[in-house]
């Protein structure tokens, strides 16, 4: 059985050698705060917390978000492409997700997690859009158009 995010939290604490105000004052965050999440009295951590612990603990910030239950919330990829979706649509999506530039908010580069956060969201919108296309067009719409007047 995995433990709980405050049993994590603890061992991950005592293994660092840090008491609960040691981490508490790297991390920027309440001694006591850290005391609930450990006892199961608060639950788990909003993600800008779980960075603040990350960075105070010196461990992945991904590894903190998957002990958090986080990494399993939504992970959608190429297998979450539709049966309707064509060889140009899955060649239009992979273009779109393998164009691998570097992703910034508010000038500041986003992480691996966040840039695949935006990634998933980006494949739900692709797939709707590219649905509601499909539906909009009307049958005249395919045929090829002539300058001539009829």
């Amino acid at each position: 059985m995995r433990p709980t995010f405050g049993d994590y939290l603890k061992q991950l604490r005592e293994a660092k050698g840090l008491t609960i105000n040691d981490l508490a004052a790297s991390a920027g965050i309440s001694g006591s705060q850290i005391s609930r999440i450990e006892n199961g009295i608060r639950g788990v951590p909003k993600p800008v917390t779980l960075r603040k612990i990350a960075e105070a603990t010196g461990v992945a910030y991904e590894e903190l978000m998957d002990h958090a239950g986080y990494m399993q919330e939504t992970k959608q990829s190429e297998e979450a492409i539709p049966a309707w979706a064509t060889s140009k649509d899955k060649r239009d999506f992979r273009k779109m997700l393998e164009d691998d530039g570097e992703l910034m908010f508010d000038g500041i580069p986003l992480d691996k997690e966040d840039r695949q956060r935006i990634k998933d969201v980006l494949t739900g919108l692709f797939w709707e859009a590219k649905q509601m296309n499909k539906r909009n067009k009307k049958p005249d719409d395919t045929e090829p158009k002539s300058g001539k007047q009829r």
